[in-house]
């Protein structure tokens, strides 16, 4: 027979050519707890990037970007589901309407784009990821890195931020004690620390640059969503 995925003569159980199994085991209830086994693996799952992440960032970021891809979660995939857990925590709590709360006219387009913002950190995060690493593009200029693998290091970074996030939301729920304020802090912090560890984190300059970079990415962000709804508002007032 020939392989369903590259049409190529298939004689063992894989194909030669692009390591496709003859036939693929049926969908049931033991290849759904693999699947979810798959996931939360320590090794090469959520769980070994989440401590590779939380011991040495820039080290595994690196390894991952420059030799081998196979140790961490894919980083998109990454962002996007923690960005879900945080999204689904706050969903049942409520906690981040205690915080953020943007206070224009509820059929603006600007209120309408920062609701979206909030409903799909996820995808909100990839976006806000290009303008800081537009910034920290500019910042580590002398580094051999490009656009798109500092990109890829935001996406570790600030899914990594989407997970303390959750951990404080939950424990402010279950101390009945204001902890999201301080959550802030400390995710920028971190962000600052793992972004200065990826490029170099013996230079005190290297954790200004992270810094300014992780601040000034946010806050074009932010005004590029400003400035977004004025113009829509302005064209369709018209």
């Amino acid at each position: 027979m020939n392989c369903k995925n590259c049409a190529s003569p298939v004689i063992d159980n894989y194909c030669s050519a692009c390591g496709h199994p003859r036939l693929l085991k049926r969908v049931d209830g033991h290849y759904i707890i693999h699947e979810i086994q798959h996931i939360l693996h320590f090794e090469k799952g959520i769980l070994y990037t989440v401590k590779g992440l939380l011991t040495h960032p820039g080290k595994n970021i690196r390894e991952f970007i420059t030799e081998n891809r196979n140790r961490l979660v894919k980083p998109i995939i990454f962002i996007i589901i923690t960005s879900l857990i945080y999204s689904t925590i706050n969903h049942f709590f409520h906690v981040e309407e205690g915080y953020v709360n943007y206070g224009g006219k509820k059929d603006s387009a600007t209120t309408q784009i920062f609701a979206w913002v909030q409903s799909h950190y996820g995808y909100a995060n990839i976006i806000m990821g290009v303008f800081i690493a537009l910034w920290a593009r500019l910042f580590f200029r002398k580094y051999n890195y490009n656009f798109f693998e500092i990109l890829i290091l935001l996406c570790f970074v600030m899914g990594m931020g989407m997970l303390l996030f959750s951990v404080f939301t939950i424990a402010e729920v279950l101390s009945h004690t204001k902890l999201m304020q301080v959550s802030s802090y400390i995710v920028i912090a971190y962000c600052t620390w793992a972004i200065a560890q990826f490029f170099n984190g013996k230079k005190v300059v290297s954790y200004v640059n992270s810094f300014f970079a992780y601040l000034l990415g946010m806050l074009t962000f932010a005004l590029a969503a400003l400035l977004i709804g004025f113009l829509v508002d302005a064209v369709f007032r018209h």
